[in-house]
């Protein structure tokens, strides 16, 4: 008998992409007919700099200025819940909410009149901007990970952000939708980058870094001498601050593309968007305080169990890992730290609506 074929990897690449619309689908019916409360209206303390008078009302200049806060995050139905949770979060611990600027990112084949409908409904204030990432740019390069969840194209939107976002924007702090600041983003926003750095996030150098690529990497000299001289420590995409000027000129885009394609031609690493940019930048990265990233409060990625917060002050909750807490207290099976959570949350709940 013959042997059976094995799958190309142009099957492969559809049954994956598959997998995602359905993990993502899962929660979009019920996302589109969920409604959020609309949120407060924050204002700027006395001493703030006024946006408008810099650029004369003009809304493209003033999605533009130096002075604001650009803040950087994805949007999807799955993750909408938490991504409004984030934005109250980040406005309310502003002292210059006002002055604060939100480039979202979402899939060019979504519904970006009503994702900017619900938005608008929810903050009436928000200065915003919703840019189409075209799913095909990334789903040619995409490798099956430990959680399906990851292999999603909007999850590798972040490699792009220099490119979808106006080349006016110079610096950004890209936010993941499953965590709230309890802290003034302005203070990570102003992270010293020095004079060649692209970008700064916090470092975690006691995990076990040679963890996140394969065997056939390290055994490799020519790939593993890529962290050559470099001290290089894990850290989490989920929170960072990217000088888009540095990054344009460096081209850093295409580098990370590098690393996908041959992860698509011999298999370097396990996890998702996470080890091109570690081969990109760790070991070259602005340190961050760690209480500007309490991650893994959902949990790892296979059962998502409740995790403690890690010792020291807190700026910042990240539930990463596969369970989140919208999720958890819908199921009504809520981790302890997911009451931390839930004063951000904007849904309407039955009960809401019905009064």
């Amino acid at each position: 008998m013959p042997e059976p074929s094995s799958p190309s990897p142009n099957h492969l690449l559809s049954l994956l992409l598959i997998l995602c619309l359905i993990v993502t689908n899962s929660n979009a019916a019920a996302t589109t007919s969920q409604r959020f409360k609309e949120a407060p209206k924050f204002y700027n303390s006395p001493d703030c700099p006024s946006l408008n008078a810099e650029s004369n009302s003009d809304e493209a200049n003033d999605m533009c200025s130096d002075q604001a806060v650009h803040v950087a995050m994805t949007l999807d139905a799955a993750y909408l819940r938490g991504s409004m949770a984030a934005i109250l979060s980040v406005l309310q611990h502003s002292s210059c909410p006002e002055n604060i600027r939100f480039h979202f990112v979402a899939s060019a084949s979504v519904d970006a009149v009503s994702l900017r409908q619900t938005i608008s409904n929810s903050f009436p204030y928000l200065k915003f901007r919703i840019y189409p990432f075209d799913d095909s740019a990334v789903a040619g390069l995409i490798s099956t990970s430990i959680r399906a969840a990851l292999d999603c194209p909007l999850n590798y939107a972040r490699n792009y952000l220099a490119d979808l976002l106006p080349q006016c924007v110079h610096r950004v702090v890209y936010l993941d939708s499953d965590l709230v600041l309890v802290d003034d983003i302005s203070k990570l926003a102003a992270t010293p980058l020095g004079d060649q750095v692209v970008l700064a996030a916090p470092e975690y150098c006691n995990a076990n870094f040679t963890s996140y690529f394969t065997p056939s990497f390290w055994s490799n000299p020519t790939l593993s001498l890529t962290f050559a001289g470099r001290k290089a420590c894990y850290f989490n995409t989920g929170v960072m601050v990217i000088d888009l000027r540095r990054w344009r000129a460096g081209d850093y885009t295409t580098k990370i593309v590098e690393w996908m394609e041959l992860q698509k031609r011999m298999r370097i690493y396990e996890l998702g968007s996470l080890p091109p940019f570690l081969l990109v930048f760790a070991g070259n990265i602005a340190p961050v305080d760690h209480k500007w990233n309490q991650h893994g409060l959902g949990g790892d990625n296979f059962q998502g169990l409740c995790r403690n917060l890690h010792p020291g002050p807190v700026s910042l909750l990240h539930w990463s890992g596969k369970g989140k807490p919208w999720s958890r207290l819908e199921a009504n099976r809520p981790c302890p730290l997911d009451a931390l959570w839930a004063p951000y949350d904007l849904l309407q709940t039955p009960f809401t609506l019905e009064s």
